[in-house]
Parts: C-alpha cells; structure tokens; sequence
C-alpha cells in the first residue's frame, strides 16, 4: 500500500494570507500531516519561526519527520495555544494558521472510528490518548441530550426519532462499532437517492462535533488568537 500523501486545500492562498514577514514568527494551530507547514516554511527567511499545534498524538508524530531547525510542535488544541505559547516565553506572532475540521488521515483510518465507511470502534476522538468516546458519550447521555446534539450540531431534521432508536439499542448492547451505527441509523432514515448523503453522515458529523468540543474550541481559541496577534498580524482559517 502507498503511503498517504496530504494535499492542503487552498495551498497557494493560504500562505499568501498568512505571511506578510517572512522573518516573522507564525503559528499554525492544525498541523495534520503538515501540508500547510510546509508550504509556509518554504515561504519564510531563515529567520523565520513556526510553532505549530495539534490535539492528535498521531499528527505530533509525524511532525518528527519535519527536519527543520525553524519549526516546533506542541502537542495542545489551538485554544490552549495563547497559555502554551506563554510557556515559550511567547507573547505575540505574526500570523496564526488554523484548518478546522476532521483530517483525511483521521476519517481514512478505521481504529480512529469516524466514519462509516470501515467498521471500527466508535471513537471520533481527535486526541486519542484522553476523553470520552463517541460510544461513551452514546451511552452517557439521555435520549433527550442525544437528540439536542443532533439537532445542535448536524440539523437532522428527524432528530427526536433517532436520537430514540440509538438510545435503545445502544440500551440493549447492539451497538459498538461504526457499522452498527450506521445500520440503526438506516433503519430510521431509509437511504437517500443516489448522489445524496448517506443518512449515518450527520449523525457522524453530529457525534465528533461533541466528542471533541469542536464548536467550543473554536469560541474559546478565537479571542485569544486575536490577542496574539501583533501590530499587522493575520488570522487565516479555512
């Protein structure tokens, strides 16, 4: 099998953006598998300095394989990053990078459950070395809290009815993996025409949405990234 090559979206604009110095010191607050890095360590003077941050043990991983004195990761979520930065002695940057959202590697390897398409363990953690699982959480929670995180985080229009049939058979033990998610989804809301969602995909995206606090993250990282900011400072985000 072929290694997984990363291909960042908006490759050519998003460096653009973000680098107005290139002397400057920049942060990228969603590593992945480095993409955007990359490309902005191609764009800064031998000056030039990038902290970047990610949540998932496995990005900070493959961070190693970047041999570049200029560069540093820091194993955090981007709304630690204004306290971990201070550790460094860090009070201002130049720009601040952030690619929010589930990366193709995470949705692509079945352990890390977050999609449907590979039966695997229903996880959806970002950082897999602490917090609830997407199972946990199913189990955790009421029906009536399981239907507010469909209808808060993914708009599933039958909400109540699934949040219902998911309770109960994750009540009755029917569900561990992936696929039984899935299968008890499809019994609820019967597969959509060709070229339309699978039904299970906003139950997914409703799930991971909680389990990693996305929405959260993004309110709390915000105003601090301003706060970083220097005078002339960029915030990019996709």
């Amino acid at each position: 099998m072929s290694a997984f090559v990363h291909r960042p979206v908006l490759s050519r604009e998003a460096p653009e953006a973000l680098i107005a110095r290139p002397d400057g010191l920049y942060v990228d607050g969603t590593f992945g598998r480095g993409g955007h890095s990359r490309l902005v360590l191609q764009r800064l003077a031998p000056q030039g300095r990038l902290i970047a941050f990610d949540r998932d043990p496995e990005a900070v991983a493959a961070a190693a394989a970047i041999k570049d004195p200029r560069f540093q990761i820091v194993h955090a979520p981007f709304s630690a990053m204004k306290e971990r930065l201070g550790d460094l002695g860090i009070g201002q940057v130049d720009g601040i990078f952030l690619d929010i959202g589930v990366s193709s590697p995470q949705i692509d390897d079945p352990s890390r459950g977050f999609s449907f398409r590979f039966e695997g363990p229903l996880d959806m953690r970002m950082d897999s070395s602490e917090g609830q699982t997407a199972l946990d959480l199913i189990n955790s929670l009421s029906e009536i809290e399981l239907a507010k995180i469909f209808r808060e985080y993914a708009e599933i229009p039958n909400f109540s009815k699934l949040a219902r049939a998911v309770k109960a058979s994750a009540d009755a033990g029917k569900i561990s993996t992936t696929r039984d998610l899935a299968e008890t989804v499809e019994k609820v809301s019967p597969s959509t025409p060709r070229g339309k969602i699978h039904p299970a995909t906003l139950v997914f995206q409703a799930l991971r949405i909680a389990v990693n606090d996305e929405l959260g993250e993004i309110e709390r990282a915000l105003p601090e990234a301003f706060e970083l900011l220097g005078k002339g400072g960029v915030l990019a985000a996709i």
